[in-house]
C-alpha cells in the first residue's frame, strides 16, 4: 500500500482512537502539573513545556495510531504569521511541532479550557472575539506589536482563515484577519497546505494510519497590496496545494 494513502478502515480504529485520547488527557494533566511551577517562576519556559507536550502527542500518534507527518517546504523560525488549512486536531499538532515558538489566534472559549488554555496564553496565543469585527483585529494587531517588543519576540502566530475545521475538499470563504494583521504589522505570511483530514477526521474519530503531509508554501511578504488581493492569493494557493495533497493521498472517495 502507498504509505501516503490512509490505512483501510479497521475494527481497531475506534479502540485505537479511544486509547490515544485517554493518553492525551493523562499526559496533559501530568505535564501541566509538572510545568506549572516552572512557568510561574519563568514564563518563557512555557514554550519548553509546550514542545514536550506536542512531542508526546505526536509520538503517541505514531505508536498508537500509526499516523506520521511529513513536513515539506521550509518552516519559519522568525517572527511571522502562518495561515493554514484546518482539517483536524492533527494539523494543529503538526504545525506546532514544525515551528519553534508557536502561538495561535483562537476562540476565547478555548482559552478557558483547564490547563491547555492557560498554557496557550503563556506561549502567546491571542483570543479573538469575532463579534467585535474590526475592533478585534485592532486588538490582535496591538497584542502582536507588544509581543514583538519582548526579548523572545512574537514567534510564529498561527491563523486558520476559514475559522473552523473543514472536511477534505470542503471550501469555506477565508476571513481577511491574517491579511489585515499583515497590513498593520508588516509581518510575512507563510501559507500552509495540509491533507490531515484524510487520516484524522474532523470529528476526531475515526483516525487512520499513514503519512500525512504538511506543506509550507512560498511566503507572502508585506508589500502594501490591498488586503483583498493578499487574501485572494492566499486562498487560491492554499486550496490548490491542499487539493493536490488530497489527490496524493488517494483522493476523495
Amino acid at each position: 500500500m502507498n504509505r501516503y494513502h490512509p490505512r483501510p478502515p479497521s475494527l481497531l480504529d475506534w479502540p485505537r482512537a479511544v486509547a490515544y485520547y485517554i493518553y492525551v488527557a493523562l499526559a496533559t494533566v501530568v505535564l501541566g502539573l509538572w510545568g506549572l511551577p516552572q512557568v510561574l517562576v519563568k514564563p518563557a519556559r512555557a514554550h519548553r513545556v509546550a514542545t514536550l507536550w506536542i512531542g508526546q502527542m505526536m509520538g503517541a500518534a505514531r505508536v498508537i495510531l500509526g499516523v506520521r507527518i511529513e513536513v515539506r517546504g521550509t518552516p519559519p523560525t522568525e517572527d511571522c504569521l502562518i495561515a493554514a488549512k484546518h482539517q483536524s486536531f492533527l494539523d494543529i499538532l503538526a504545525i506546532s511541532q514544525a515551528v519553534p515558538q508557536r502561538a495561535f489566534v483562537m476562540k476565547r472559549e478555548i482559552m478557558r479550557v483547564p490547563i491547555m488554555g492557560w498554557f496557550a496564553k503563556q506561549v502567546g496565543s491571542i483570543p479573538i472575539d469575532r463579534t467585535r469585527g474590526s475592533d478585534a483585529m485592532k486588538q490582535i494587531a496591538d497584542e502582536v506589536e507588544i509581543a514583538r517588543a519582548r526579548p523572545e519576540g512574537l514567534g510564529q502566530l498561527i491563523f486558520y482563515p476559514e475559522g473552523t475545521r473543514t472536511r477534505p475538499g470542503e471550501k469555506r470563504r477565508y476571513k481577511a484577519g491574517v491579511a489585515s494583521i499583515q497590513a498593520a504589522t508588516g509581518l510575512t505570511i507563510y501559507p500552509v497546505a495540509v491533507n490531515c483530514g484524510m487520516f484524522w477526521s474532523k470529528r476526531g474519530i475515526p483516525i487512520r494510519g499513514g503519512v500525512s503531509v504538511l506543506d509550507f508554501l512560498t511566503p507572502i511578504p508585506a508589500t502594501g497590496r490591498p488586503v483583498e488581493e493578499v487574501m485572494a492569493e492566499l486562498e487560491a494557493r492554499v486550496e490548490a496545494a491542499s487539493d493536490a495533497l488530497i489527490a496524493e493521498a488517494g483522493g476523495l472517495k
